[in-house]
């Protein structure tokens, strides 16, 4: 694709992701290169989706092949997306939530599909003849954040993650504790669903950063925000905490969901 680059090379993707599903993506490429590259894959935040090139171009610049993953039905709140949620009728990306589709199920939950999206990129990239497959890296914020730390504990040779804010941890600390959205779309729901309180957080545990954390074996750098209303630090800490050697933790003391923005891409840069 033709976006008036020069210096990165963009390709429009599309690889299997659950049941074999098409997920789209961006593979972004430095031009100038030698040799096999090593790989970030990024995964996106709630509501959002793989958006322009345009909107990517840091590991690129930095001499890293760049997989941006399509997040499934989403890529309607703040950043758009292109792929659908198959098998349902209407899937076309649209506007949240998702965090109560299929809950009452384990096997049917949402992010069984996103989660296994994610896990398919990692082999799709590996598989590229550019990227050295022993080098990959999973990077995201928020959402991107928890999907990063699913990965890490269902794939156990990465190179290196890097969840940022990371939601989908702790959720049941996380619905009693904060109000905002996404995690007031789980708590209204169990407004209205009295009776299906356990049955929901029963499915939630399946999905939970911190299980996966505890399985996860490559080094990892997070970041954390104490005034977050959206993840709550002591979610992100119970992820942190779970997780393997060795790792590390940047703190933004006085930053909301916002993180540490570019003083935090430095940090990941660096690591």
């Amino acid at each position: 694709m033709d976006f008036g680059l020069q210096t990165v090379e963009t390709f429009d993707v599309t690889f299997n992701g659950y049941a074999g599903q098409p997920v789209k993506g961006w593979l972004l490429l430095p031009r100038h290169r030698s040799g096999r590259l090593a790989c970030v894959i990024e995964t996106i935040g709630y509501g959002g989706g793989r958006g322009f090139p345009l909107d990517w171009l840091l590991w690129s610049s930095a001499g890293y092949a760049h997989l941006v993953m399509d997040t499934r039905g989403q890529g309607s709140f703040w950043q758009q997306g292109d792929t659908p949620d198959l098998p349902v009728d209407g899937s076309s990306p649209h506007f949240p939530g998702f965090m109560t589709l299929g809950i009452l199920d384990p096997k049917t939950y949402y992010y069984r599909r996103l989660f296994t999206d994610a896990v398919r990129a990692v082999e799709a990239a590996r598989r590229h003849p550019v990227v050295d497959a022993t080098r990959v890296a999973v990077t995201g914020g928020s959402q991107g954040g928890g999907i990063t730390l699913a990965v890490s504990g269902l794939v156990p040779d990465l190179a290196a993650v890097m969840p940022d804010m990371p939601f989908l941890c702790h959720y049941r600390r996380a619905v009693e504790i904060t109000d905002n959205a996404p995690y007031s779309e789980i708590a209204y729901y169990c407004k209205i669903h009295r009776d299906k309180i356990e049955t929901v957080f029963n499915t939630l545990s399946y999905y939970d950063g911190v299980n996966f954390a505890v399985r996860a074996k490559a080094p990892a750098l997070f970041s954390v925000a104490l005034m977050d209303s959206t993840c709550p630090p002591s979610t992100v800490f119970a992820a942190y905490n779970h997780y393997s050697e060795p790792k590390q933790i940047k703190v933004w003391q006085f930053n909301d969901h916002e993180g540490g923005e570019t003083y935090q891409a430095i940090e990941k840069v660096k690591f």
